[in-house]
């Protein structure tokens, strides 16, 4: 399975740590590396990063390395204080975190999908997502319930199976995938085509 680094260039040390948590809980499986100015990140491997998080200074002092990269390019902003920028997905860091989470997901979810169209403009999004995947048809469906925040119990009643039955497609689920909780589920889901952002 592929685990996608992302780095956060910020110089302020509380959003860093703040946004690391958030990204760790909601893509489990992602590398998730901290820079505090820009020098640092080109120090290491900059082009390695599956998304970059950037704090608004940083990207108007560096637009030439980051506009080739703007699909994989998310600048945090503050609040009301929000640069105009063109095209540029933005993350506002003054939010409760269930907004945070949220957006954040919206924010993975078009950059996959603007990825994906770049490599083969001749495929639907959903298309492209769904090749290869692991699970069974009722595994999705189990999956995509589970997002939704259902119990087992809502689950089962809501499939006409058993409780047992269930439990078991999760354990499935979570085997298949090396995905546990319900927020790296819902990525997958997410960036699978399974289910829209915004109907979580």
């Amino acid at each position: 399975m592929h685990h996608p680094e992302i780095a956060i260039v910020d110089p302020n040390t509380l959003t860093c740590i703040g946004l690391q948590a958030i990204l760790k809980e909601i893509i489990p499986m992602a590398t998730i590396r901290v820079f505090h100015s820009f020098g640092e990140l080109v120090d290491d491997t900059p082009d390695m990063y599956a998304h970059y998080f950037i704090s608004a200074q940083i990207y108007f002092e560096r637009t030439s390395f980051f506009l080739p990269r703007k699909p994989k390019t998310i600048v945090l902003v503050n609040g009301d204080n929000q640069p105009q920028l063109s095209g540029v997905p933005t993350l506002d860091i003054y939010q409760d975190e269930k907004s945070l989470m949220k957006d954040i997901l919206q924010l993975h979810e078009y950059g996959h999908q603007v990825r994906m169209q770049m490599k083969h403009p001749e495929r639907k999004p959903a298309q492209e997502d769904r090749m290869g995947h692991e699970l069974s048809a009722r595994e999705i469906e189990v999956l995509i319930l589970v997002t939704k925040g259902l119990i087992n119990k809502e689950i089962a009643d809501k499939l006409n199976i058993s409780l047992t039955t269930v439990i078991s497609h999760r354990k499935n689920i979570t085997e298949k995938l090396g995905i546990k909780s319900v927020s790296g589920l819902t990525v997958y889901a997410v960036m699978n085509g399974y289910i829209e952002a915004d109907r979580i």
